[in-house]
C-alpha cells in the first residue's frame, strides 16, 4: 500500500511539473482550435509610484495638514494637487480662469462669478455654486485671515453662478480667492478632525501622518486631464542633509527645499533643476516693544550693517536677489527699485551708533550705553534653509560694527514669538505677494494685531494708507500707494528685507512635470509623471 501511494504521488508531481513547464512556454505552443481557443489575458501594467521629499510639510511651518481652512494648511492642499482655487496665477502673477471661467464687479460691492461646468470633487459631488458657497461659509466661520481679506458679507448660489457681496468695495477680492486658503473643498466629505480635505484637484489623500507623510492617489473624477501617478507620497524630510542623501540614494524621486550647498551634488545627468524667481522674502521684523529696538539709531545701524549682497553671493551662492523694498526689484509696477533704503555702510552705521551714545568703552568689541551691552536677540527657525545662513551672515557683519547677535534658531519659534520679552528681531520667510497684489503684505504684516505683524509695528499714516489701498480699484493708484507704504515702513526701519528666493526644485532625470512656479503653489499637477 505504501509503495502504491508513493507511485501515485510521484505521478502527480510529474504531471504538475509538466503542466508548469507547459505554462511557461505557452506563448510558443500551437494554438487550440475551435471553441477551445482562448486569448491570453494581458499582463497588468506596472503600478507607478513616486515619493517627493519636502522640508516644509510640518507643524513648524503651520503646514501640518491639507485642511485649507486651518491657518496656512492651504499651501500643502494646493501644492500637492488636492485643492484648486477659482483663479490661477501665471508666472507673471496675473489672474487667469481655473475653477471659475469669468468674474465681474459692479463697480461697488457686488461680484458675479461663473463657475466651470463639469467639475467634480474627488468624492463624486458636483462642484456647483451651492458647494462653493458652503465652502466659503465654512472658511469665513473658522479662518483667521479670510474674513478680513475678503470682506464677504453675503453670497447667493444659482446653478453655476455665485454672487458675492462685500461689506465695502474690495478690488483685491479675486486675488484673495486665489490664495491657498480659498481652495474649493467638499465640506460634507472633508474630515476637519484629521485635516484630510476633499478637493477638485488631480489627487486625493488617503492617508496622512503629521510631520511624516501624506499618501495620494488619483482623483478618478478629475476634470482637467488624467493623473499619471498611481500612488504619490509626500515625505516630510525637514533636515536638509537627510533630504539630499535621500535624493542621491534614490529613496525619493524629487525634492523641495534642498540646501544650496548640496546643489553641486545634483549638477549631473542623473538629476534636473526647475528654477524661478519668487516673491518669497527673507527679512527681519523689529520687535517694537523691545527697549533696545525702540532706539531708532539701533534700528538704522542694523539696516546699514547687514551685508545683503555678501549674503546672497556667498552663502546663497547667487541663488537669489538682494532685497531693497518689500517686493523684489522689477516686480509689477511697485517693485523695490522704486524705494530708497539703507545700503550696506559699516562706517556710516558705526557713526550713527557713536552719535547715539553707543560706544565700546571696555574694548571688547561690543558697544554699550548706560551700562547695557548692545546685544540683539535674533530669533529664527531651521526649516527654511536660508534663514540659519542669514543668521550666520548677520552675526558676522553686525559684529564688525560693534553689535553682538545672539541667535536662537529653533523649530519651537511659536513659543518664543508669544513672549515679546524673549527676542528683538524675528527673521522669517514670507511670500509677500502670494496673490500678485501688494495689499496682502501690508494687511498681514503692518497693521496692529494682524497675524504676521510679529513685532507689534504701528504707524498711523501707514494704517491710513493701507485702508485707502484696500478700497482703491485703479491699478496705477494701487501701485503708487504700495510704493509710499514701503517707503514709510523702511523710513521707520521696522523691517529689513535681505533677499528674495530663487526657488529650485530638483528631481531625478526620469521625472517630468515637476515645475517651479513664481507663486510657489502648483507643484503636483496632472502632468507629473515618471518614465524610468
Amino acid at each position: 500500500m505504501k509503495r502504491t501511494l508513493a507511485i501515485i504521488l510521484a505521478l502527480v508531481l510529474a504531471v504538475g511539473l509538466l503542466a508548469g513547464c507547459g505554462g511557461s512556454n505557452s506563448a510558443a505552443a500551437p494554438a487550440a482550435s475551435g471553441n477551445e481557443a482562448q486569448s491570453a489575458a494581458p499582463a497588468p501594467a506596472a503600478k507607478k509610484t513616486m515619493i517627493i521629499g519636502d522640508t516644509t510639510f510640518n507643524a513648524e511651518n503651520w503646514e501640518e495638514t491639507i485642511d485649507p481652512h486651518r491657518t496656512y494648511n492651504g499651501w500643502p492642499c494646493i501644492r500637492y494637487g488636492v485643492g484648486e482655487t477659482l483663479v490661477h496665477y501665471t508666472d507673471t502673477m496675473e489672474l487667469e480662469p481655473w475653477l471659475a471661467t469669468a468674474w465681474s464687479n459692479d463697480g461697488n460691492n457686488t461680484w458675479t462669478i461663473t463657475l466651470r461646468d463639469g467639475v467634480k470633487f474627488s468624492s463624486g459631488r458636483d462642484m456647483d455654486a451651492a458647494a462653493v458657497k458652503q465652502c466659503f461659509e465654512h472658511l469665513l466661520e473658522v479662518h483667521d485671515r479670510a474674513p478680513g481679506d475678503t470682506k464677504i458679507v453675503s453670497m447667493e448660489a444659482d446653478g453655476q453662478v455665485l454672487t458675492i457681496v462685500t461689506s465695502e468695495p474690495n478690488p483685491a477680492l479675486m486675488n484673495y480667492l486665489g490664495d491657498p486658503y480659498a481652495c474649493i473643498i467638499d465640506v460634507d466629505a472633508s474630515d476637519f478632525e484629521t485635516g484630510i480635505s476633499v478637493g477638485t484637484g488631480p489627487y486625493k489623500a488617503v492617508d496622512m501622518l503629521m510631520d511624516d507623510h501624506i499618501t495620494l492617489v488619483p482623483n478618478e473624477y478629475y476634470w482637467n486631464g488624467t493623473p499619471k501617478i498611481d500612488e504619490l507620497t509626500i515625505r516630510t524630510l525637514s533636515n536638509g542633509d537627510t533630504l539630499a542623501a535621500a535624493l542621491q540614494a534614490g529613496d525619493i524621486d524629487a525634492a523641495y527645499g534642498m540646501a544650496y550647498e548640496a546643489y553641486p551634488n545634483f549638477e549631473n545627468a542623473d538629476f534636473q533643476f526647475s528654477s524661478i524667481q519668487t516673491s518669497r522674502a527673507f527679512f527681519g521684523s523689529m520687535n517694537m516693544t523691545s527697549p533696545i529696538i525702540q532706539d531708532p539709531a539701533v534700528r538704522k545701524a542694523i539696516a546699514m550693517g547687514i551685508d545683503k549682497a555678501g549674503f546672497v553671493a556667498t552663502l546663497l551662492d547667487g541663488h537669489g536677489v538682494v532685497g531693497n523694498g518689500a517686493f523684489p526689484d522689477g516686480f509689477s509696477t511697485f517693485g523695490g527699485e522704486h524705494i530708497k533704503t539703507e545700503t550696506y555702510d559699516p562706517a556710516g552705521a558705526m557713526k550713527v551708533l557713536e552719535e547715539a551714545g553707543w560706544v565700546d568703552s571696555d574694548g571688547d568689541g561690543i558697544r554699550e550705553k548706560d551700562g547695557e551691552k548692545l546685544v540683539i536677540r535674533w530669533l529664527t527657525y531651521p526649516s527654511r534653509q536660508e534663514l540659519p545662513l542669514l543668521a550666520e551672515s548677520v552675526h558676522a557683519s553686525l559684529k564688525e560694527i560693534g553689535i553682538e547677535v545672539d541667535i536662537n534658531n529653533t523649530a519651537n519659534r511659536r513659543e518664543f514669538l508669544k513672549d515679546m520679552t524673549s527676542w528683538d528681531i524675528y527673521a522669517s520667510a514670507l511670500v509677500v505677494a502670494p496673490s500678485g497684489d501688494p495689499q496682502y503684505f501690508f494687511t498681514t504684516s503692518c497693521l496692529p494685531g494682524m497675524s504676521y505683524n510679529f513685532g507689534a509695528y504701528e504707524n498711523e499714516q501707514v494704517s491710513a494708507l493701507i485702508e485707502e489701498l484696500s478700497t482703491e480699484f485703479d491699478p496705477a493708484r494701487r501701485a503708487d500707494l504700495a510704493i509710499r507704504l514701503q517707503q514709510l515702513i523702511l523710513d521707520d526701519n521696522a523691517y529689513v528685507f535681505c533677499s528674495f528666493l530663487e526657488m529650485n526644485m530638483i528631481s531625478r532625470s526620469y521625472v517630468t512635470g515637476w515645475t517651479a512656479h513664481a507663486c510657489d503653489y502648483y507643484e503636483v499637477t496632472a502632468d507629473l509623471d515618471i518614465n524610468k
